[in-house]
């Protein structure tokens, strides 16, 4: 039983992923998932800055609900981000603490990763895109290619008119973008961009349970020590202010 925690944005997201069949090795193909393997459960909410108070009791009722306990748990898979800085340490710190109290396995996954994931059948390359704040975006480019899951693009931090120019074939745009952000990439990109709208961009932790699940299954865990969120860049903090003594 693996337990997926995303708090990266307002959007937060639970979720459980059974295999029932854990000691079946992963087949070659990284969408191959064994008959036995799926989500079990899944919260998802708008949670405005409220990953402090509602992570663990939202976790609580989904171990409850599905008739399991902490002891149940074989791996802990968190959205790592980009996102937002307080969201993002607040899921973290809880992924990294039911690890080491329960001594299992740790997986960290780009929240950009988990937000292109479910577009991968569409047979297009798909780029993730967060609002970074001060005019910026962050974004990578992912496609399933002869059934593999691919990062093309690392994620990075970039400018629209930037993006533009990365974009150069018909690709999936999706992710938390403001209303102005689409017009412009609208207009540059004209229809070499396909947006996803609606109950589709919703971002789920069935999916991050699921690429967790598959890294796993590969031995690919990380440092429960050393992990950490991926921020693209540091945090703005003003300098403390020191009177002439």
């Amino acid at each position: 039983m693996l337990l997926a925690i995303d708090t990266s944005t307002e959007t937060m997201s639970v979720a459980l992923f059974d295999d029932a069949d854990a000691t079946r090795p992963l087949r070659a193909s990284r969408f191959a998932l064994p008959a036995s393997a799926h989500v079990l459960s899944e919260l998802t909410w708008h949670s405005e800055q409220n990953h402090t108070r509602e992570l663990l009791p939202a976790t609580d009722f989904l171990l409850r609900q599905a008739k399991l306990t902490s002891k149940d748990l074989r791996a802990i898979a968190v959205a790592k981000g980009p996102g937002s800085y307080s969201g993002l340490r607040v899921g973290m710190s809880a992924a990294k603490g039911l690890a080491l109290s329960l001594s299992i396995p740790l997986i960290g996954v780009s929240t950009l990763e988990v937000e292109a994931f479910p577009k991968a059948g569409m047979g297009l390359p798909v780029c993730p895109i967060f609002e970074a704040g001060r005019g910026e975006l962050a974004a990578a480019i992912f496609q399933s290619v002869a059934g593999e899951w691919r990062r093309l693009k690392e994620e990075h931090i970039t400018e629209t008119e930037a993006l533009c120019r990365e974009v150069s074939e018909p690709t999936v745009l999706c992710g938390h973008m403001a209303e102005a952000t689409i017009r412009q990439l609208r207009d540059c990109l004209g229809d070499r961009a396909v947006f996803i709208e609606g109950a589709a961009l919703l971002r789920r932790a069935g999916y991050l349970a699921e690429l967790g699940w598959q890294r796993l299954k590969a031995g690919l865990t990380d440092d429960v020590a050393t992990l950490q969120p991926l921020y693209l860049r540091r945090p703005a903090i003003t300098k403390p202010r020191y009177r002439a003594q």
